[in-house]
């Protein structure tokens, strides 16, 4: 049997560690991939077990302490971005065609919509801008 070099075994461990983030959101699996690659390099360059050791948890740690805090504060403020019909919500609009509790047309952000007024009675004149309360299908409810 032939023997295998430690820096290999530090490189398999290195993308066995980094594998789960394909499926997960755990950048941490990461930061522990890129420790074990670099063990991986001390070994390539010679360096003994106990530094590829060393090598392998200030680097593993340097990165939860320095960059963890980083990337989710960048996850939570991703996940706070409004996207689809929920970005809509609260959005200024403009009137095109006379909108009333039954129908208009609106101007959002760029393309025609089709809306009606959120309160019976209430109606919007053509260059009137309005704010989007809700989207109920195809239709903006603006107020």
């Amino acid at each position: 049997m032939v023997p295998v070099e430690s820096w290999a075994w530090w490189l398999l461990v290195a993308v066995l560690l980094c594998a789960p983030v394909v499926h997960t959101a755990a950048i941490e699996f990461v930061m522990f991939g890129i420790g074990a690659g670099a063990a991986s390099l001390t070994a390539g360059l010679g360096g003994g077990i106990v530094v590829q050791f060393v090598v392998f948890l200030a680097t593993t740690v340097g990165l939860l302490v320095l960059v963890r805090p980083i990337a989710k504060r960048q996850r939570r403020s991703a996940l706070s971005v409004r996207h689809g019909i929920e970005a809509l919500k609260g959005a200024e609009a403009v009137v095109l065609e006379r909108v009333d509790e039954h129908d208009g047309r609106i101007k959002l952000k760029g393309e025609i919509w089709s809306a009606r007024a959120l309160a019976a009675g209430q109606v919007f004149e053509p260059g009137e801008k309005v704010s989007v309360a809700e989207i109920d299908g195809a239709t903006a409810v603006v107020l």
